[in-house]
C-alpha cells in the first residue's frame, strides 16, 4: 500500500496514547540458550504488551520480548523507556508517518553505534503498524505492500541438554508433522553439542535442520564445529561468534563448511551492510524485535534481496502476537525456507481471545486486519505482572 494513500486516509489521526503492560504468561516448556536458561517450564515468564492509541479510537499492538539472556535490555528498561522517553516524545505524532516516529524515537534514545533499545522500539512500531492497518480494514501484509506466501512452514525448536532429551524433542517435533527443525548448541560444551545434532539428525532423517549457537563459540571452535556439522547437512550455522566482528566471520564464512547465517550482529541496516561488505555471512535473518520494528527490518530484507543474501525469518520466543507479525513480514518477502517462530512451543498467549491457525507445522497467514489478533482487556490484566 503507498505511502500516500495512507496518509490520505489518516492525514488528521494522531497518536493519543502510548500504554506498556508486563504480562506473566504460563512457560508451556523450558528454553536454553548459550548465554544462560530463558525459561523454565511452569514459572512464569514476562512478555511485554506495547498499546497505541489513535486520535481516530482505534488501538494498535506491539509485542516485547525481554531476554537479557540473549540482549541487554531487561524487562525493567523496556517499561521505563517506552514510558518516560519514547511515549511522551511520540504523543501527537501523525500515525501514517513511520519514518518520522522512528526520527523522534532515535532522538530521545541515541542509536549509539547501532540501534539504541531496539526491542522497546520494536514494541512501538509494531503496535503503529497494526493501528494503521486496523483503520485501513487491511491485513498487515497489505500495508506491508506484498504478500508472496499465503502460509508459513515453521521449525520445531529443540533446547535440549542431552542427547536423549535432543532425540525425544525431535520425536515430539514429528509426530507434531513438522517437516524442519532447529537446535539450540552453544552451551553444553563442543562434544555434547554434536552429540545432540547427531541425534536429532537420526531421528529426522533428510528433513530440514540448522542450529544457533547464540553467540557461545570462539572463531578456533566455531571453525572446528562448522566442519564437523557439515557430515550432518545443516542447512545453516546460526550467529557461532560474538556480536560486532565481521572480520572473523568473514573467516568462517571462507572456511566453506556450512552457510553461516547471522542474526544477533545486524542490529541495524548499517550493520547488514558491513556484513555484506565483508563477505561476512551466507544467509541473514529477518527479526523484527531486533532490528527496532517491521520499518527496519523491511529495510534489512530489501538490502539482503538486492545484495543476492538467503534471508531465513526468526522470531524472539513470542506470543501468538509476535508470530503473526513476524509472520507477515517473512510473508511479504516470500522467505519459503522453514521459519523459527517458536513461541507456542514455550509461551501461553493466554491474553488474546483471537488466535492463528497452525497446522502440522504451518502457519496460515491471517487475513483480519491488522496482524490478525485480538486483544482481551480482560485477560490483560489477569496476567499484568503489575510492573
Amino acid at each position: 500500500m503507498s505511502g500516500e494513500l495512507v496518509r490520505d486516509c489518516l492525514k488528521d489521526v494522531t497518536i493519543d496514547v502510548i500504554k506498556a503492560t508486563a504480562l506473566a504468561l504460563p512457560a508451556t516448556g523450558t528454553f536454553h540458550l548459550a548465554g544462560g536458561t530463558f525459561s523454565v517450564q511452569g514459572e512464569p515468564t514476562i512478555r511485554v504488551l506495547v498499546e497505541v492509541r489513535g486520535s481516530n479510537g482505534v488501538r494498535g499492538f506491539g509485542e516485547v520480548t525481554p531476554c537479557p539472556t540473549w540482549t541487554y535490555e531487561t524487562t525493567e528498561t523496556i517499561l521505563t523507556t517506552i514510558r518516560h522517553y519514547l511515549g511522551p516524545a511520540l504523543l501527537g505524532h501523525p500515525v501514517w508517518d513511520v519514518d518520522g516516529l522512528h526520527r523522534k524515537m532515535g532522538s530521545a534514545i541515541n542509536p549509539g553505534t547501532s540501534t539504541g533499545q531496539p526491542l522497546a522500539k520494536s514494541g512501538i512500531d509494531v503496535a503503529i503498524h497494526d493501528l494503521i492497518a486496523r483503520s485501513l480494514n487491511v491485513p498487515l501484509y497489505v500495508l506491508l505492500g506484498a504478500r508472496r506466501a499465503e502460509r508459513i512452514q515453521l521449525s520445531y525448536l529443540i533446547s535440549a541438554t542431552t542427547p536423549d532429551e535432543a532425540a525425544e524433542e525431535a520425536r515430539k517435533g514429528l509426530a507434531l508433522g513438522y517437516e524442519a527443525f532447529k537446535v539450540k548448541i552453544g552451551f553444553a560444551g563442543e562434544e555434547t553439542d554434536l552429540a545432540i545434532v547427531h541425534a536429532v539428525r537420526d531421528e529426522i532423517g533428510n528433513r530440514f535442520l540448522w542450529v544457533d549457537a547464540n553467540q557461545g563459540y570462539t572463531l578456533d571452535v566455531a571453525m572446528r564445529q562448522a566442519r564437523r556439522l557439515a557430515d550432518f547437512g545443516v542447512a545453516a550455522f546460526e550467529q557461532p561468534l560474538r556480536g560486532n566482528a565481521p572480520s572473523q566471520f568473514r573467516r568462517l564464512v571462507s572456511l566453506g563448511a556450512v552457510p553461516i547465517a547471522v542474526d544477533e550482529s545486524i542490529v541495524s541496516v548499517t550493520d547488514l551492510l558491513e556484513y555484506i561488505r565483508n563477505d561476512a555471512l551466507d544467509i541473514a535473518i529477518a527479526k523484527v524485535q531486533r532490528c527496532g520494528g517491521l520499518w527496519p527490518a523491511r529495510q534489512q530484507c530489501q538490502l539482503a534481496e538486492a545484495a543476492g543474501i538467503q534471508l531465513l525469518g526468526s522470531g524472539l520466543c513470542e506470543t501468538d502476537l509476535g508470530m503473526c507479525t513476524g509472520a507477515h513480514l517473512f510473508a511479504a518477502f516470500g522467505i519459503t525456507a522453514p521459519c523459527d517462530l517458536n513461541g507456542r512451543q514455550f509461551v501461553g498467549s493466554g491474553y488474546l481471545r483471537k488466535r492463528p491457525h497452525v497446522e502440522k507445522g504451518w502457519l496460515i497467514l491471517p487475513d483480519a486486519p491488522g496482524t490478525g489478533v485480538e486483544v482481551d482487556d480482560e485477560l490483560v490484566a489477569k496476567h499484568d505482572a503489575g510492573l
